[in-house]
């Protein structure tokens, strides 16, 4: 396998030094942008779209054809694993995601199995390789999956929640069925990925949305366990070329350490953490990913350019080991050109700052 001409984001992962601070955004591909929502309407829905490997890949290709980004992540949606297991993925408009067969009884638990990739998610892993094609060669592309933990909240609750009734009240009442379904969703999400790490996808993000809701001793045990899990079993190799692994668990400032130690290349941070206290705290364990807060993208361009600032001077000199990302996924009300801004604020001022410090050798 070839290098990407552009592989800084790969080198930062690994933490080895790059020219620039390399830039990719959650959810960079999505509403805000209008050929993204002309693709959608041509789709007829989203789910549509994601099961489009045609359709997947024109939208991964659309940021980029737009703003220097340096890596393109997979077109698809988290909740992908849970509706190959049967439990009836929907979206209503208005409402978000919804399952028709949530799971609450005993029986339906033990019935879980893990699908096969290749078989019930053939189109994500044709959308890979597609996208992998499209790109050639030219910037790495990341694939995804869902947490365990997180997948289990909606296969639970049956949709979003705001208190996360269902699911505490079996972590509490019932932890073995919640272990249950946990285990065998960290099978289907660790055959997933490296379903896609086989279809061409350079690096895999693990999503963790909703570990940031569960204590410290519940994080560990029914969250952290469970990721961990799925990072021992990944493969690290494909064609002779490291795949990094990034683990990101919104609201887990508290647990940085921890994630640290579950044998990620990097973690990915939000917005209510400093990013130099993030970096002094886990040191030159994994490398970080973050922490632009998205709201900073409804500002002027000129104060966008000012925060992205901040968030690279707070991470240090001698910046390896860095990819800027925003905090959490980018609102559908983003102006396009406070993208724009952000882009190139990054890739300036983290240029300027190489020169200023120049990186001589590589962390290990």
């Amino acid at each position: 396998m070839t290098r990407p001409s552009n592989d800084s984001f790969l080198r930062a992962l690994l933490r080895q030094p790059t020219e620039h601070t390399p830039i990719w955004l959650m959810r960079q591909a999505g509403r805000y942008l209008p050929e993204y929502c002309e693709t959608r309407r041509r789709a007829g829905s989203f789910l549509q779209l994601c099961k489009s490997p045609t359709l997947a890949c024109e939208v991964t290709l659309q940021p980029l054809a737009r703003y220097d980004l340096d890596a393109a992540i997979l077109f698809s949606d988290i909740l992908t694993v849970p509706d190959a297991m049967g439990l009836g993925l929907y979206f209503t408009e208005g409402e978000g995601p919804r399952f028709e067969r949530p799971l609450r009884e005993e029986w339906a638990i033990r019935g879980l199995s893990a699908p096969d990739p290749w078989d019930h998610l053939r189109y994500v892993v044709d959308a890979v390789s597609e996208i992998r094609r499209a790109l050639n060669q030219s910037v790495p592309l990341i694939g995804f999956a869902g947490s365990p933990y997180t997948l289990a909240c909606y296969m639970i609750e049956g949709g979003a929640s705001s208190d996360y009734r269902h699911i505490k009240a079996m972590l509490y009442n019932r932890p073995d069925l919640l272990h249950r379904i946990l285990a065998v969703t960290a099978d289907a999400v660790t055959a997933y990925l490296n379903a896609q790490i086989e279809a061409g996808a350079q690096a895999v993000m693990i999503f963790d949305s909703w570990g940031g809701s569960l204590s410290a001793a519940a994080y560990q045990e029914f969250s952290l366990a469970y990721t961990q899990r799925i990072v021992g079993n990944l493969h690290t190799e494909s064609d002779g070329e490291r795949v990094p692994s990034i683990v990101f668990t919104k609201g887990g400032g508290l647990w940085l350490e921890s994630i640290a130690d579950c044998g990620c290349d990097a973690i990915g941070v939000d917005w209510t953490i400093d990013i130099g206290e993030a970096r002094r705290r886990v040191g030159d364990r994994v490398a970080l990913q973050g922490n632009l807060d998205p709201g900073v993208l409804f500002a002027s361009p000129e104060r966008v350019a000012a925060e992205a600032c901040k968030v690279l001077d707070s991470y240090g000199e001698t910046p390896t080991g860095h990819i800027f990302n925003l905090g959490h996924g980018i609102s559908q009300f983003t102006p396009p050109e406070s993208v724009q801004a952000l882009v190139d604020a990054v890739h300036r001022h983290s240029r300027w700052l190489r020169k200023k410090t120049p990186e001589t050798s590589i962390r290990s």
